[in-house]
């Protein structure tokens, strides 16, 4: 059978397709409002975290992939953030490492190299490491643009799916997907992109709140150690 919309119909099926995309912006913009109000009052609870994490760095141009496991801690004092991140194995192999954030820099120390590198860090480097632990609402408003993507299950946890693009040109990343458990203020997953194609996809398991000693952010650096600063 041949069905002929005439031009009144035309018009009609056109208003209703736009009142309905008008509500369905309405309720994505809603939901996202209602993630961001969660994850200002978390972060008002919000002292440190520590967790287990498998990051699988993959590189474009060679099409491979790296996987790195460990333990990574996170602790917030006003609106500084520190990080320590510990690698124990990659791909399978022990390969420890160090990352450490504190006080605007970044180090990197190899122990079996006896090597430490010593990076200035920038506004770069807070926006990244202020998402998804302890981070506000409005300061994830304010660094950046956000599409709300859902709701998806990590690990048996309902998460919120972000995906968020820099306000300020980033030459680390192009965007970020963020997996965020709203209610604890914690990401559970996050997925880097950057603009060679390289991507770089971290889990989160076994998150600790608020009980990470202040020690956790101290680096032991053995005596011998090669520094270097760029």
């Amino acid at each position: 059978m041949r069905i002929v919309l005439n031009r009144t119909k035309i018009i009609a099926l056109g208003a209703v397709m736009a009142i309905m995309g008008c509500g369905l912006a309405l309720a994505q913009d809603n939901s996202l409002q209602k993630v961001l109000n969660q994850l200002d009052g978390a972060s008002l609870r919000f002292k440190s975290a520590q967790a287990d994490f498998t990051a699988d760095s993959y590189t474009a141009v060679v099409d491979s992939h790296s996987i790195q496991k460990g333990t990574i801690a996170f602790q917030r004092k006003g609106d500084k953030v520190e990080m320590m991140m510990h690698v124990r194995t990659e791909d399978g192999q022990p390969s420890e490492k160090y990352v450490l954030y504190k006080n605007g820099q970044l180090y990197y120390y190899q122990p079996a190299l006896k090597q430490e590198t010593i990076l200035k860090g920038g506004s770069n480097y807070d926006r990244y490491f202020s998402l998804g632990f302890g981070g506000s609402g409005q300061a994830l408003k304010r660094d950046w643009n956000i599409k709300y993507e859902g709701t998806e299950q990590v690990n048996g946890t309902e998460t919120a799916k972000l995906d968020l693009t820099p306000k300020s040109p980033s030459d680390q990343f192009t965007h970020i997907i963020l997996w965020v458990d709203a209610r604890r203020g914690v990401s559970l997953k996050q997925e880097v992109f950057q603009s060679s194609g390289d991507t770089r996809t971290a889990v989160y398991s076994n998150i600790k709140m608020n009980d990470v000693p202040d020690s956790t952010f101290e680096l032991h650096v053995a005596s011998g150690t090669q520094v270097q600063r760029r």
